[in-house]
């Protein structure tokens, strides 16, 4: 695994379509969305379905006086959520993350061929606290305990600002992928997300084909997928995966998560590797009565989805059904 990997490296580069935002091509069956697990803080949640059942995990939280890395939550029909309060599958983190701050973000969680359970996350670089980077943990369980026994990141190059938002899809081939993003607002001028004030910095959204035995090797060079253009603001980040029908759709957010223009968005291709057609937003503020909706995970090759939106002070999780038609999604309540 490589600690440093250079911007060069992402040389295996795909032609990028960007089309302007198409908002008025979603699709929605309901009004007003409902979070789940009484609204309780639970950002940018990720989501796998398992024999018995959803399992959603969630960015740190502090519950009961007690720093929590990851947050865990589940349903035995994607209906009715219980939240595992005080429960941490991730609760030693390796030497490299800053063990003062560590800033678990964002863990997504995917099953491997084994049966065993792998999660990708991103945490505080020790070095260089103000910079994160992704890694992996594995369980034989969906509830962990997930072990992390990395000495380094798997991907993190400090110079482009470190790496954050991992996510991993498994295609119908067998073959697997991490996608993630660079997190070059980090190395921003300032302003909303450190990254709105001239010139704006690239955060680009990568795929990494990884082995399919394990979910970790690297196989190849990463690929740009897609980055931050004049509609998406300061950032696009949150990249999951999956396939809708016969096509490629990878959801990811844009804007600053910090401001109502936060967003859901996605993009369309009919290869993995690309190119991919900016579509969307999906939800911005103001649809389902939603406030800064983001950090949308979707079942792999599936269409139960969940995300977070600002709920009186916090980022409760909300969740709906998603389908294609053409280039258009629509989204449809849980019922």
């Amino acid at each position: 695994m490589e600690f440093m990997i250079s911007i060069a490296a992402a040389c295996a580069t795909t032609s990028i379509i960007f089309a302007p935002p198409a908002h008025a091509a979603v699709a929605r069956s309901y009004k007003t969305a409902t979070p789940i697990i009484q609204g309780q803080d639970f950002p940018d949640p990720g989501l796998i379905r398992t024999d018995n059942g959803w399992h959603a995990f969630a960015t740190t939280s502090r519950v009961k006086g007690k720093d929590i890395h990851v947050q865990m939550a589940s349903s035995p029909d994607f209906k009715q959520w219980t939240y595992h309060s005080g429960q941490d599958p991730l609760t030693n983190l390796p030497s490299w993350v800053d063990a003062a701050n560590p800033q678990v973000w964002a863990p997504e969680v995917s099953r491997l061929d084994d049966g065993s359970f792998i999660m990708y996350y991103t945490a505080a670089l020790k070095s260089n606290p103000r910079l994160h980077c992704v890694s992996f943990a594995t369980s034989k369980d969906v509830n962990g305990p997930y072990v992390d026994s990395t000495t380094q990141p798997w991907t993190c190059d400090v110079r482009t600002g470190g790496t954050i938002d991992p996510s991993g899809y498994k295609d119908a081939d067998g073959t697997r992928w991490v996608v993630y993003k660079i997190d070059g607002n980090a190395l921003g001028h300032g302003g909303a997300c450190m990254n709105s004030v001239h010139p704006i910095v690239s955060t680009p959204i990568m795929l990494q084909q990884v082995s399919a035995a394990d979910g970790h090797t690297k196989i190849g060079e990463p690929i740009k997928l897609l980055t931050n253009g004049p509609h998406d603001g300061p950032v696009v980040e949150a990249p999951v995966l999956t396939k809708l029908g016969s096509k490629y759709v990878l959801f990811f957010s844009s804007n600053c998560f910090a401001t109502p223009l936060y967003d859901s968005s996605y993009a369309i291709a009919t290869d993995i590797k690309g190119p991919y057609t900016k579509y969307g937003p999906l939800f911005v503020t103001g649809d389902l009565g939603l406030t800064a909706p983001g950090g949308l995970s979707i079942a792999t090759n599936g269409n139960h989805a969940i995300w977070h939106g600002d709920y009186k002070g916090s980022r409760a999780a909300y969740t709906a059904l998603l389908a294609l038609d053409g280039n258009r999604v629509t989204v449809s309540n849980v019922s």
